[in-house]
C-alpha cells in the first residue's frame, strides 16, 4: 500500500534511516505491479491538461507517466518516498519526451494547489491508509476541488472478502524473500493484522528482515490503520465528494464489475462538469 498518510518519526537520524528503508522496501514490494501503470498511461493519452497524483509514494505511476510527455504533479506526505521519486525522475528524465514531474510534500486531506487537472488519480489502496470515513471524504473532496471540467478522476481499492479477512487473527504471515539489488541483500516481508468488523478496520504490522551473506543485517517494522470500505460505501462517499461515477471496474483491464470482485476501479467526473 502507499504511504498516504502514514509517517514515521524523522526528526532523528535512526528515524530517517528507518524511512528511508521502508520507502526501498515499499518498492521492492510492488516490484511486479504492472497494470495500473499501464492503465494510467492510456488514460493519460486521452487527457486534456496536467495529470495530479494524490498519495504520489516513490513515484511509481507518476514518473512513468511524466517519461511518457505528461505534465505530472505528485503530492506525498512522506518526504523519502518523494526523494526515491526525485531519485528515479532524474534516472528517467533524460529519455522522457517533454514531460514534467512537480513533487510536493503535503496532506493530501487538506490540500489546496490553486490549480486544475485534467486526471487526479488516487491509486492502488492508498484511501485505505487514511484512517476513518471523515478523512476517505476529504481526500476525494481534494480529488474533485482539483478535477478541471470534464476532467476525469479515478480512484482503485481492494475490497477483500470474508475468506481474506480470516487470516487477519494475528498471526504472522510470511508474503516474500527477495533480492534487492541496489544492496545485494536479500530482504524478507511478513505481516500480522488483526481485523476489527466492527470499525472495519484491521491494525497491520510489517516486518522487513535484510539479510546479507547468510547474517541478518536489519529488521524494519511498519504499523498502519487500515480502514476498509466497502462497494456501495465507496459510491455515496464518491457522490458526495462531487463525482458522478461514469465507470465501474473489477480490474485495471476495465473488466464490468461484478459480484465476488476483490478490486474496485472507480471512474468519475465532476458532477458541475
Amino acid at each position: 500500500m502507499s504511504a498516504a498518510r502514514w509517517r514515521p518519526p524523522i526528526d532523528n537520524p535512526a528515524g530517517r534511516d528507518t524511512a528511508a528503508a521502508l520507502a526501498r522496501y515499499y518498492d521492492l514490494d510492488l516490484a511486479d505491479e504492472r497494470a495500473d501503470v499501464d492503465m494510467y498511461l492510456a488514460l493519460a493519452r486521452s487527457t486534456d491538461g496536467p495529470i495530479l497524483e494524490l498519495a504520489a509514494g516513490s513515484g511509481r505511476i507518476a514518473v512513468p507517466l511524466a517519461a511518457a510527455g505528461h505534465q505530472v504533479t505528485g503530492v506525498d506526505i512522506d518526504p523519502q518516498m518523494l526523494e526515491r521519486a526525485r531519485t528515479a525522475w532524474a534516472a528517467a528524465q533524460p529519455a522522457a519526451g517533454g514531460g514534467s514531474l512537480d513533487l510536493i510534500e503535503g496532506d493530501i486531506t487538506g490540500l489546496d494547489l490553486g490549480r486544475r487537472f485534467g486526471l487526479v488519480i488516487l491509486a492502488l489502496n492508498s484511501l485505505l491508509l487514511l484512517p476513518d470515513r471523515p478523512a476517505q471524504l476529504a481526500a476525494l473532496r481534494t480529488m474533485a476541488a482539483h478535477l478541471d471540467k470534464g476532467g476525469r478522476a479515478v480512484v482503485d481499492v481492494w475490497l477483500p472478502e470474508p475468506e481474506d479477512l480470516v487470516l487477519y487473527d494475528g498471526r504472522l504471515v510470511l508474503d516474500w524473500l527477495r533480492h534487492e539489488g541496489a544492496t545485494g541483500e536479500w530482504v524478507s516481508k511478513a505481516t500480522s493484522a488483526r481485523y476489527e468488523s466492527a470499525t472495519q478496520t484491521a491494525r497491520v504490522t510489517t516486518i522487513f528482515d535484510a539479510w546479507r551473506n547468510g547474517g541478518q543485517v536489519k529488521r524494519t517494522v511498519r504499523d498502519d490503520l487500515i480502514c476498509f470500505v466497502g462497494y456501495h460505501e465507496l459510491l455515496d462517499l464518491w457522490e458526495r465528494a462531487g463525482f458522478s461515477p461514469d465507470t465501474v471496474a473489477g480490474d485495471c483491464e476495465m473488466t464490468p464489475f461484478s459480484a465476488g470482485t476483490d478490486r474496485l476501479v472507480l471512474f468519475g467526473r465532476r458532477v458541475d462538469g
